[in-house]
């Protein structure tokens, strides 16, 4: 559990791999510039570390998987992302994980699912997403692996990327919650409504309003579990919010409901661990979208307004 008297570990995927716009391999850097050791510092956070996972350039390479584009290198990351994340875990630190594209979340939950099994526990998942990322390589229209991360923590698709260190499924699909979801791809849709998930669309945030919806999801993802991980996509905010990423959907969560979804995951307690994906500077207007990653962030690590 998320406590001030454990230390936070930042671990830094600057992957862009599993995305087809380039730009995502940037992210950690503008998130130290937006001060983010010393924001959780103020919070009365030690931040023990930072580590960097070394990735490879997407210019350095070449792929001939057009179902699965970079699959070996972004196994390859994950695989050590995921050996680190289960080394912070076991030596009762906070992982933080900075993206990076969203396909770097198989390496960083098959890690802290890895960590829980060794109790024989399990792990709950709230994944804040303008999109589904549940494309198998078979159904993705684009063979983005940033597409398909969620879909392989659940057991499904290949086998290499769904079974990373053993984590077979990472997640129960019973204690899995995708918040703030609005562009879904026409087979994705299928795979979502028959995988088990349960789904939060900006529907069901704008008639219900994000309080209700942030208590519900708390409910199901520490439903027999050990806790939680947040999954936090920035394109799972409004383009206004967040201007800074490559798949900018309109209509999407306010600041203040992504404030108050992040709120309510501290208050709550269970949250092991978060991750930030998909910050594309390139795209950005003077690192605000970084800045404002950065507060939000702190909500999830218990900064309140009183």
């Amino acid at each position: 559990m998320v406590d001030s008297k454990q230390a936070v570990h930042i671990i830094n995927v600057p992957l862009d791999l599993g995305a087809s716009r380039r730009g995502t391999d940037a992210g950690p850097s503008a998130f130290r510039v937006a001060g983010l050791s010393a924001a959780l510092q103020r919070l009365g956070y030690t931040v023990s570390q930072e580590t960097d996972i070394p990735v490879p350039a997407m210019e350095t390479r070449k792929t001939d998987n057009a179902s699965a584009r970079f699959k070996d290198e972004i196994l390859t990351v994950c695989q050590e992302l995921a050996s680190t994340t289960l080394q912070v875990m076991d030596a009762g630190e906070i992982p933080l994980v900075i993206g990076g594209d969203h396909s770097i979340a198989m390496g960083t939950v098959s890690g802290l699912s890895a960590h829980f099994a060794k109790a024989q526990k399990r792990l709950g998942l709230i994944w804040f997403d303008a999109h589904g990322d549940m494309n198998l390589p078979e159904s993705s229209p684009s063979g983005n692996i940033h597409g398909m991360p969620l879909s392989h923590l659940i057991g499904m698709g290949d086998p290499d990327l769904s079974n990373i260190l053993g984590a077979h499924p990472a997640v129960d699909v019973k204690n899995v919650v995708l918040i703030g979801i609005r562009d879904i791809d026409r087979i994705e849709r299928e795979i979502i409504n028959k995988s088990g998930v349960t789904a939060f669309t900006m529907r069901e945030i704008d008639e219900i309003g994000m309080a209700r919806v942030a208590r519900r999801a708390l409910e199901i993802v520490n439903d027999g579990t050990a806790g939680f991980h947040v999954s936090f996509d920035l394109d799972g905010c409004d383009p206004e919010v967040i201007p800074g990423t490559g798949t900018t959907v309109p209509g999407g969560v306010s600041y203040r409901e992504a404030h108050l979804l992040l709120e309510e995951c501290a208050a709550h307690g269970g949250m092991t661990s978060m991750e930030v994906v998909e910050l594309n500077p390139f795209l950005d207007h003077r690192n605000v979208s970084a800045e404002r990653a950065v507060t939000l962030i702190q909500s999830a690590f218990g900064r309140s307004i009183l």
